[in-house]
């Protein structure tokens, strides 16, 4: 770092600007190389084009020598001579380093072993790179490097821009689905003075003019159905969302979630949408709705396979849950091993199934109609007791979206948002709050609606086959740096 800092001390005594404040290039390298694909060896183009890029290769050969530059759409080879040049500007090309941004100007040409390739007859430095790039860095693999410093990661491993050029791909196909099929993009706080909608630990802060404590939203839920309420009848949100819990393969305190609410609609509305949604950006991220993930390959097509919550518990645990009391289960449930005192009858079942059948639910499966103390927010199932109508969707053994025939009885509301304080004062820090605003507006009437969540960073797992959840985030939640 010090020679190059030499160096840049010494460009700028010569009179050279080594951060010049624009440059116009004339093609991207993508732009080049198809433009001059049929170019045989040996042929030149008789074309000047002008790029610019980041240097990652220099082969220095006595009177010439060979760069390689690559800008955001490839990489490319440039071919830089003393007689070309000048002396002057060849050496002063020729002392470039590794990481620094160039423009180049020259014809294209065709090398006898077929590489594609500039003659450079101008050049100019855009960026003077001081930190050289890490050891080996065209294949960084120091996990914790990777992740506390993405921008080497970026452009060490392409794989790893690969893998956010598909998630953005993903995000975009959502986009245009919704926004064909007549939803309404709208943004909800991320400051709220309840943290409601999911049930979950919120983050805290202060507003210092207003002199209140304020929430980081656990979800935009709450928001979306006052929007349904006054009219707006589909609207979705890519939305950031922040939870105050433990960090995971699978969890991170900061995350993407995209809410979508539709009047008129159910919880089986919101499976037809899954279906058809999720398979359509899995198409236009991979190319394909059929992708490997970690070792198997997930077919995203419909229909999904469609399972009820309790009959899959049973089936996969051998513990009978219809007809049981809770007693009974707590006992069924010792038999083998397995505690669950101090549970309600809802999170033994949801614990039981995060153990027996969660990790074999590979192929798109939609998990259905749950007990109604772990879904607060979600209507009854006509005839039958103590369950809602609600769904989980799970892919490759995760959890990928919650989906809800949305509760619009404010009187029914109240209760379970009472049920839930209740809940809290006994010491459950994750149990939602009574959000008397949310049933103001409720209490003006909100049509039969479904609503569903999908976790964004989770599908962008799947489509980039990430192990972690920090392989799809950018710039991950890591602990500080210990002096």
């Amino acid at each position: 770092m010090q020679t190059r800092v030499a160096k840049l001390r010494s460009l700028k005594e010569r009179g050279v600007d080594p951060y010049p404040p624009r440059f116009y290039p004339s093609h991207s390298i993508l732009q080049v190389t198809d433009r001059f694909s049929a170019l045989v060896a040996e042929e030149k183009s008789g074309e000047t084009v002008t790029i610019v890029g980041r240097l990652v290769a220099l082969r220095r050969m006595g009177r010439a020598a060979f760069l390689d530059l690559r800008d955001g759409t490839g990489k490319i080879q440039v071919h830089a001579s003393l007689n070309a040049l000048g002396e002057e500007r060849y050496a002063a090309l020729c002392d470039s380093d590794i990481g620094d941004f160039l423009g180049i100007t020259g014809e294209v040409f065709r090398t006898r072993r077929g590489e594609l390739t500039i003659s450079a007859a101008e050049w100019t430095l855009l960026s003077k790179s001081l930190r050289p790039l890490p050891e080996k860095w065209h294949g960084l693999k120091d996990v914790e490097l990777r992740y506390r410093h993405r921008a080497l990661d970026l452009i060490a491993n392409a794989d790893v821009r690969e893998a956010f050029a598909r998630r953005s791909r993903m995000i975009a196909a959502f986009r245009r689905y919704l926004d064909g099929h007549g939803f309404l993009e709208v943004e909800t706080p991320m400051m709220q003075p309840i943290a409601g909608g999911a049930t979950a630990r919120p983050f805290v802060t202060h507003h210092n003019a207003l002199d209140i404590d304020l929430y980081l939203r656990v979800a935009p839920e709450l928001y979306l159905k006052r929007l349904v309420i006054g009219g707006l009848e589909r609207v979705y949100e890519l939305a950031k969302n922040f939870r105050n819990e433990g960090v995971s393969t699978t969890h991170n305190p900061e995350f993407t979630t995209l809410e979508v609410y539709q009047a008129y609609s159910d919880y089986e509305g919101m499976m037809e949408l899954a279906e058809s949604l999720v398979a359509e950006g899995v198409r236009a991220a991979t190319g394909s709705t059929r992708v490997s993930y970690q070792g198997q390959e997930i077919d995203f097509s419909a229909p999904w396979v469609r399972i009820s919550l309790i009959g899959a518990v049973e089936e996969a645990s051998g513990i009978a849950i219809n007809g049981s009391t809770t007693e009974e289960i707590l006992a069924q449930a010792r038999d083998k091993g397995i505690d669950l005192s101090g549970l309600s009858r809802g999170k033994m079942i949801e614990q039981l199934f995060d153990r027996f059948v969660e990790p074999t639910l590979i192929q798109p499966t939609i998990v259905k109609d749950y007990p109604i103390e772990i879904s607060p927010l979600a209507k009854m199932k006509a005839g039958e007791d103590g369950i809602v109508e609600r769904f989980e969707l799970f892919i490759g053994g995760m959890e990928l979206a919650n989906a809800f025939s949305e509760l619009n009885d404010p009187l029914d509301q109240r209760e379970r948002f009472e049920a839930q304080e209740r809940l809290r004062s006994a010491g459950d820090e994750e149990a939602q709050r009574v959000d008397e605003d949310f049933l103001f507006a409720l209490e003006h009437g909100m049509p039969p609606t479904g609503g569903i969540g999908f976790g964004i960073d989770r599908l962008a797992m799947l489509v980039t086959d990430a192990r972690s959840i920090r392989d799809v985030i950018l710039f991950p939640a890591l602990r500080s740096r210990r002096p």
